[in-house]
């Protein structure tokens, strides 16, 4: 492994793969609205705009010199409130960013992929494969990467390994900006995104002619699973 482009890659989970990617050895390339940590390479975008996000996975690879091995679409935002409180707005800004643009940006990194036999990591969530109040729109994304990402192994088995990664809940700024009511309690056991980083390493890392599919990562008492 050696280039793998990261979205989302100045926070969070993101970050977090940034990190491991640079200490496994490989470069990763940001796609982000902001500055990753100093020294990683990125593209600017905000990935609410597809076509945006399709033009800065090609100006990835291009910083990349041409081809890549690997693509995580770590990015992903969450407003928690009722389909009749949440605007429009921001309800389809919700589902482009954590679907729409996992799709675009896959989409764009096809034929350098295809090349490299490389790796695609999508990342879903828990609440991908069980839904809860106040959550339409992110359920409604996360449930179609679900979706998305099983038909993507279908379609380039052979060319690309295409693995879904289902984490449970991080200690991330991902719930910062919350309402207190949608903030996990003081008593919450939250993952460290550095272990679910690790499973995307490992997931890229697979020898040739073997793939994961599937996996889900959280913490022992992840309430949200199964």
């Amino acid at each position: 492994m050696d280039a793998v482009i990261v979205t989302g890659g100045s926070s969070g989970l993101g970050a977090a793969v940034v990190d491991a990617v640079i200490k496994a050895g490989g470069r990763p390339f940001v796609i982000d609205r902001q500055a990753p940590k100093e020294g990683v390479e990125w593209v600017e975008c905000d990935l609410a705009d597809t076509r945006a996000a399709e033009r800065a996975t090609r100006q990835a690879i291009e910083l990349a010199g041409g081809g890549i091995d690997g693509v995580v679409t770590a990015a992903g935002m969450d407003v928690p409130g009722t389909l009749e409180d949440i605007p429009g707005e921001t309800w389809d800004r919700i589902v482009t960013i954590d679907l729409l643009a996992t799709a675009a940006v896959i989409r764009a990194a096809l034929p350098a992929l295809k090349q490299s036999h490389g790796g695609v990591v999508t990342i879903s969530s828990t609440l991908g494969v069980k839904a809860v109040s106040d959550a339409t729109a992110y359920c409604a994304a996360k449930f179609g990467v679900v979706g998305f990402t099983r038909a993507l192994a279908a379609e380039l088995a052979g060319q690309v390994n295409v693995t879904l990664l289902i984490p449970g809940g991080m200690r991330t700024k991902f719930f910062d900006e919350r309402d207190d009511k949608y903030k996990p309690g003081p008593d919450a056991i939250l993952n460290d995104p550095a272990n679910v980083a690790a499973a995307v390493l490992f997931a890229l890392n697979q020898p040739a002619g073997c793939a994961v599919r599937e996996l889900v990562v959280a913490a022992e008492t992840e309430s949200s699973y199964p």
